[in-house]
């Protein structure tokens, strides 16, 4: 009587690499467009014009011969001739003069080139028989879910971290603080921290990257907008957090000065010895682009970034006067994984910020020498098919982290399944970290307890459980409009059995 007919159903119907290849289809199909859509519109300095991005598509992949004829290019031929397996980027330019759309004067324009996955939506094996991968000198059995650069087969190491948009607060060893903080990250927007501090004391500070120390939370507050009698609304239900809130308010210098004198406070701290107008917009663009940007970067969601921030705050006082426990940031519910795709979201963006600010230069210097501009003539595609070409090839990611992208092991099929599916802690290896490394509770049926490496990177680099699903996101816009929906028919449900109870 066979024993394991679950696991062979379950390895007949899901490729051991499959959360590989759904991230990357989910970066092709959704993310691509969403870093175009955050970027919209690039302003250069020229009066009256401006370029409006629309959409963006990717082709198969294929390469240019010699006598400049493009053809399909496929797997095995990229690996004989040491070419890289990628797809062109095509993106939609709309000039804007004094307003007015010039929709059909360039079109699509080639803008660089896409490392494609294998066995990807992209990729010509998606679709082929059998018989027809090996007659294109390709290994049926062969799961796919790693690149081919410059004739090398190239795989990305699946990085963990903690949870982004998520509070986490925590005890710190040093300093008998409380720290709640965030890792706030956006489509096309890179990965910042915002902390929110609480000492022994019970008093405040905020930190955010662009600012050199802490700065009072009453302040912050005040500069996004909210007065002292919202902080104090905000205190309701908690005796603790209202007595720090009103210490705050009574130690802050800000207490009693509006919402513009509270920008200009906050301009001075933040560029200190420059002209007045240069602080303002200085301390505007930090709150609106630094400050929690996966709620906004515009300055209609500076109420929401004050309120999340008393919430940052009350978790810290709740968990400093000992009412709340700390969250365990081994708990596997407080940890991602980013795979393929959410590591080439964060090369692109990368990449496609450099794109813009070359563009606006080459649009500056033809307007300064009085040229006629001639978008497709002034864009350069090496800049994005560099950027991303350097990152695939040395490993080195965009936050600096180094060996993302390694060789794929080739020894034989098992060690090539087991390195695609391998995931790496940020945590240095020099540090012991026993914590970390040690085998959480929560990892069971996601992460392997028993392969590890020996030395220095025991616990730190792990693998994925035999049976692990991995999801690879859901639209938060569809999320939020679907709450949205259900909280509107409890409401509607409310107000008709108080209508019919005044009825009765």
């Amino acid at each position: 009587m066979k024993t394991n007919l679950l696991l062979e159903s379950f390895l007949a119907s899901t490729s051991l690499v499959q959360h590989q290849i759904d991230s990357y289809n989910r970066f092709v199909e959704q993310d691509l467009q969403k870093i175009i859509d955050q970027q919209s519109v690039i302003e250069p300095s020229v009066e009256g014009f401006s370029l409006k991005l629309g959409k963006i598509r990717l082709e198969r992949p294929s390469i240019i011969e010699s006598d400049s004829s493009r053809r399909n290019l496929l797997p095995n031929e990229a690996r004989l001739r040491n070419l890289t397996y990628a797809a062109p980027i095509f993106l939609e330019f709309v000039p804007v003069i004094k307003d007015v759309a010039k929709v059909s004067s360039y079109g699509e324009v080639f803008i660089g080139e896409l490392p494609v996955m294998i066995r990807s939506n992209l990729c010509y094996e998606k679709t082929m028989t059998k018989t027809q991968l090996l007659e294109n000198g390709e290994d049926p059995e062969d799961p796919g879910g790693y690149f081919i650069v410059k004739g090398t087969e190239r795989t990305l190491i699946g990085l963990e971290d903690l949870a982004p948009n998520r509070i986490i607060t925590t005890n710190k060893k040093t300093g008998n603080m409380v720290v709640s903080q965030v890792f706030s990250t956006a489509p096309g927007l890179p990965r910042v921290r915002t902390v929110v501090s609480r000492n022994q004391h019970g008093i405040f500070a905020v930190e955010f990257p662009t600012l050199h120390n802490g700065i009072d939370l009453v302040m912050i507050t005040r500069a996004l907008g909210l007065q002292s009698s919202d902080l104090m609304a905000s205190t309701e239900g908690s005796l603790s957090f209202k007595n720090d809130m009103m210490l705050n308010i009574e130690m802050s210098p800000s207490k009693d000065i509006s919402t513009s004198d509270a920008l200009k406070e906050f301009g001075k701290s933040s560029a200190p010895g420059q002209a007045p107008e240069y602080q303002l917009k200085r301390a505007e663009s930090q709150l609106d682009t630094y400050l929690l940007p996966h709620l906004g970067t515009e300055k209609k969601d500076r109420v929401e970034k004050a309120n999340y921030l008393i919430q940052m705050a009350k978790r810290a006082s709740l968990v400093g006067n000992k009412l709340a426990k700390e969250d365990d940031k081994d708990h596997y519910a407080n940890k991602r994984v980013k795979f393929a795709g959410q590591l080439m979201s964060e090369l692109f963006a990368y990449a496609f910020r450099f794109f813009v600010k070359d563009v606006k230069y080459q649009i500056e210097r033809s307007s300064a020498r009085g040229r006629k501009l001639n978008i497709p003539t002034i864009i350069s595609s090496d800049t994005i098919t560099e950027k991303i070409s350097y990152a695939m090839g040395t490993g080195t990611w965009v936050a600096g982290q180094t060996g993302v992208s390694q060789v794929l092991d080739r020894y034989n099929q098992l060690s090539s399944v087991s390195h695609l599916r391998r995931i790496k802690s940020p945590l240095a290896k020099k540090h012991p970290h026993f914590a970390a490394r040690e085998v959480h509770g929560t990892q069971w049926g996601k992460i392997c307890i028993a392969e590890t490496p020996e030395g220095p990177e025991a616990g730190l680099t792990k693998y994925l459980a035999l049976m692990a699903k991995v999801s690879v996101g859901a639209d938060e816009d569809f999320i939020k409009k679907q709450i949205n929906d259900v909280s509107k028919l409890d409401t509607g449900d409310k107000e008709d059995e108080e209508k019919k109870n005044e009825k009765k």
